[in-house]
């Protein structure tokens, strides 16, 4: 008996626009965590912070900018990849319609006929629920792949801070 395997990802847009959800509100409880952390102890070191409250201060400064640059770089590739089948998606669709163009031109009765206009349509617009569902996995994707840089560091602090007794343990 062959088992039928649902492809996780990419069956449905929802499944993956949950994925980014959840991810999400991973990074922003973590978020929370840190933010609450760093500032306290900034508060507490004042004017004159020690040398390892210096070093968390500019590691934070730094991840920030290296997870902005990761996540805008992963969102760029994504969105050219994204464009690219579009694009082909388009090409696609106007070959079918050029080809329902042809048989109306050469057969007249084919298009006063209502199943001729009809396929026309199809042609012409595909399906449209297909064409939605396929958009909207890819920008989830799209969200998916920047969201990562963020949210590994975001939790890799909460680990990280939670281990040195400095946060509770998640």
């Amino acid at each position: 008996m062959s088992v039928r395997r649902l492809s996780y990802p990419s069956a449905n847009p929802f499944l993956v626009w949950s994925q980014v959800a959840l991810k999400g509100s991973e990074m922003l409880f973590a978020s929370a965590q840190v933010i609450g952390h760093r500032t306290s102890r900034m508060a507490m070191a004042g004017p004159m912070p020690n040398a390892r409250d210096r070093k968390e201060f500019t590691l934070m400064g730094q991840e920030k900018l290296e997870a902005v640059q990761e996540s805008a770089a992963a969102m760029s590739m994504r969105m050219f990849a994204m464009q690219s089948r579009m694009g082909i998606a388009m090409l696609e669709q106007m070959a079918a319609s050029a080809g329902w163009f042809w048989r109306f031109a050469l057969n007249p009765a084919l298009a006063a006929s209502v199943n001729g206009q009809a396929g026309q349509m199809a042609a012409l617009f595909g399906n449209p629920w297909a064409n939605w569902s396929r958009a909207s996995k890819s920008l989830a994707e799209v969200a998916q792949h920047g969201l990562k840089p963020v949210h590994s560091r975001a939790t890799a602090n909460a680990r990280r801070l939670g281990k040195i007794g400095l946060l509770p343990p998640r």
